[in-house]
Formats: C-alpha cells, sequence, structure tokens
C-alpha cells in the first residue's frame, strides 16, 4: 500500500550531485511525499540548521563533502541524528557497505533503481521509525 496524500505529508531531504538523478527521485516521490532537492552536502547540511525532514535520501560520491562526512556531520547535529538515513548510491563496493551501517543508516539502495521499490522501502523505514519512536535508534539488519 503506497502513503496517502495527505496534507501533513511526510517531508524528506534528498541528496545528490547529479540533477538527473534528484529528478527521478522527485518524480518518483513527489505524489506521496514533499521532496525537497539539494545537489551538496553543505546545502544539506544549511537546510538541516531549519528544518527536520522525516528521511534523508544521501548519495555517497559527491564533491566537495562526500556522503560519509555528510552524514557524519549530520550524525553530529543533537537534534537530527536521529533521523532514518536511505543510502541511495551507485557505489557497489562491501566496505562503503559496511561504513554506511556503521553511520546508522537504515537502508542502502543500488542506482539505477526502481521507482516502487523506493516507495516501498522509504514505506518500510519510515513505518519502522513510527513504531520505534522513543526507543535507541540501533539500526535494523538490511
Amino acid at each position: 500500500m503506497k502513503p496517502g496524500k495527505e496534507d501533513n505529508r511526510k517531508r524528506i531531504l534528498a541528496i545528490d550531485d547529479a540533477a538527473i538523478v534528484l529528478k527521478r527521485i522527485t518524480d518518483a516521490l513527489e505524489d506521496y511525499y514533499d521532496v525537497v532537492a539539494v545537489n551538496t552536502g553543505s546545502r544539506a547540511l544549511r537546510y538541516l540548521e531549519t528544518e527536520k525532514p522525516d528521511l534523508i535520501l544521501l548519495d555517497i560520491r559527491m564533491m566537495p563533502k562526500d556522503g560519509f562526512e555528510t552524514l557524519q556531520e549530520i550524525r553530529s547535529m543533537e537534534d537530527r541524528a536521529d533521523i532514518p538515513v536511505i543510502m541511495l548510491t551507485g557505489v557497489e563496493d562491501k566496505n562503503a557497505v559496511v561504513e554506511s551501517i556503521r553511520l546508522g543508516i537504515r537502508d542502502y539502495i543500488l542506482k539505477p533503481f526502481f521507482p516502487d521499490d523506493l516507495l516501498d522501502r522509504i514505506q518500510r523505514v519510515l513505518g519502522s521509525s513510527e513504531e520505534n519512536q522513543g526507543q535507541p535508534s540501533g539500526g535494523e539488519p538490511l
């Protein structure tokens, strides 16, 4: 079941340096979520100074600040550290997956992605986040 089209829709911050990927993400999600798309980690961190999205989609390979650096900075923001993060990346490398898990991601999706798969996985992460509100975030198996 897809998320409903409600007035208080959840907000997703998509961070990727490729405009075409941000467009694909927005096209896949805009009927169900409010999507904020930014093309650098620095812009994402500026956005997070004043806003708290419900979920973050994050690429690894970005310049000048990569996804790992961006995620470390997000995790150091006291009132933003609990935002669920899904890595959405073209990096198909065991070490990248291990590092992402160490940094507390909730899922790891390889590009290119299927829109329905992305929606389903976001819904699963958001659903499990709501169920675990108030409990320590230790992540869940991928």
